[in-house]
């Protein structure tokens, strides 16, 4: 069987998503990190990744003929691809579940951090309308997450794509100044829950590790990052 490759950054929230899912399925694969600082972002674009992406974006999967972008269609193809451990749930009810949750961390939720990002450049962003209305979206979404995690483990009841999208969106969400309360206490158990996985501990690590290389803020993380 031929290995994988997966094009990702240093700080790419949604590569990261595809790098966790991998490592959860125990598949063999080739990790090309593309150029990136925090002056010139992501340059000069990588040819692959230029070649593969019309977005121009990672990540991108290549599998021998096979080379597709986008997180969750990514998570779609693991899982067609290699079946076991399964990382969406068999129930049809609860795999539509699962999938509403992800989408919902990648379009709902994380717009709003993105938006946060965006200000941070401005002077005194914490005035601005637009940073409150953010904060409080991202902060009402905890309160949703943590909700929901009141009698589960997980956010579908197993672990599934939907907790590795949603962990590597509050990590950005923290390190932007939104980040979880005492009063989450249900979402603050699953985060330690996350960091006690290998595979999400192995890649949240080394984007921390990156982080304080370059004199970055790191947010809590739950659990040990050693």
């Amino acid at each position: 069987m031929n290995r994988l490759t997966i094009y990702s950054g240093p700080l790419s929230m949604f590569g990261a998503k595809v790098e966790i899912a991998a490592r959860e399925k125990g598949v063999e694969f080739d990790l090309v990190m593309v150029p990136f600082d925090f002056a010139r972002g992501y340059a000069p674009k990588h040819p692959e990744v230029l070649r593969v992406n019309p977005k121009h974006q990672v990540p991108v999967l290549v599998d021998s003929d096979v080379e597709i972008f986008d997180s969750t269609q990514v998570f779609e193809y693991l899982e067609d691809r290699f079946p076991a451990p399964p990382l969406w749930p068999r129930s049809i009810a609860a795999r539509a579940e699962a999938r509403k949750l992800e989408l919902c961390s990648d379009e709902v939720f994380f717009p709003h951090v993105i938006r946060l990002m965006g200000l941070r450049g401005n002077p005194d962003p914490v005035d601005a309308p637009e940073w409150k209305t953010a904060r409080a979206e991202i902060e009402r979404h905890y309160g949703s997450m943590n909700q929901l995690l009141r009698d589960r483990e997980y956010l579908a009841d197993q672990f599934s794509y939907a907790d590795i999208a949603f962990y590597m969106a509050q990590f950005f969400a923290a390190r932007h100044t939104v980040p979880m309360t005492a009063e989450h206490s249900s979402l603050l158990a699953w985060r330690e829950r996350m960091m006690g996985r290998p595979a999400v501990r192995m890649v949240v690590t080394a984007m921390v590790d990156y982080l304080r290389s370059e004199g970055r803020a790191v947010p809590e993380l739950g659990g040990r990052t050693d």
